[in-house]
């Protein structure tokens, strides 16, 4: 394949890309629509010139036809009158006529056929040019549907779904971490709530015993311990020499007890 074919056929193949892209269904359909009209009046207007010369010839034939009769009625007329020459004459011109009536009605016949073609073709380009104009509004309702899918599309499509879907993800999350924050608030504030609870319950224990404790030191016994000696008593100590500090603290001691 010669350079030359190559381009051409580069060149070719790029006109005809560009000229579907440039092609609107709608109005391509209206342009083929207007072209069949002027296919349809063109045809009309043959069929009208054809049976206007049909016409013509069928009126020449019948003017020769009649001239040939009046010619022959002439002929009879000088023969009666006993001019032969003239009745000859006469006939001559029948004659003339009457090959020029056959010639005209042979073209008439011929022209009757093609009258009779053109007027059946005339009914058949009618007929497919209002099939035509059915077929049109489906495609063109077609092309419509078509388009305005497109611009959904296309609107759908300029959205950013995946960018909104996203941030819809991103929102999701954030909540069921506020959510599960809460919830933890909540135990935490229940968990020390319990905790308050049961430091007052322990709390309440101490408390008891300690009463227990005062009330049996104002009774003077206290469980598994020994009876105090007597004030005039000299306390019996592992040694005998007394300890300042402990006997500072054992009235501290003592002085604390007192005070509850």
């Amino acid at each position: 394949m010669g350079l030359f074919d190559r381009v051409s056929r580069v060149v070719r193949s790029n006109l005809n890309a560009a000229v579907s892209s440039a092609e609107d269904p709608e109005k391509i359909l209206d342009q083929a629509i207007m072209d069949m009209q002027e296919d349809l009046v063109q045809m009309r207007q043959a069929v009208a010139r054809a049976i206007a010369s049909q016409k013509r010839v069928e009126q020449q034939a019948d003017k020769a036809q009649t001239a040939a009769t009046s010619w022959q009625q002439r002929a009879q007329l000088a023969l009666q009158k006993g001019n032969e020459d003239l009745a000859r004459e006469a006939l001559m011109r029948k004659k003339t006529q009457a090959e020029t009536a056959a010639s005209l009605k042979g073209q008439l016949d011929q022209q009757s056929g093609s009258v009779d073609t053109l007027k059946r073709q005339l009914i058949a380009l009618e007929s497919k040019i209002s099939e035509a104009k059915t077929k049109k509004d489906m495609l063109k309702a077609r092309a419509s549907a078509a388009k305005a899918n497109e611009q959904l599309q296309k609107s759908v499509g300029s959205l950013g779904t995946g960018n909104a879907m996203s941030a819809f993800e991103r929102m999701e999350e954030k909540v069921l971490m506020m959510e599960a924050s809460g919830q933890a608030a909540a135990e935490l504030a229940g968990a020390d709530l319990e905790s308050q609870f049961a430091s007052l319950e322990s709390g309440g224990d101490v408390d008891y015993e300690l009463e227990a404790m005062k009330a049996q030191m104002l009774s003077g016994s206290a469980p598994n311990q020994e009876a105090l000696p007597a004030a005039d008593e000299p306390a019996v100590t592992p040694t005998d020499t007394a300890d300042p500090v402990v006997d500072a603290e054992l009235e501290a001691l003592k002085s604390e007890l007192d005070s509850l």
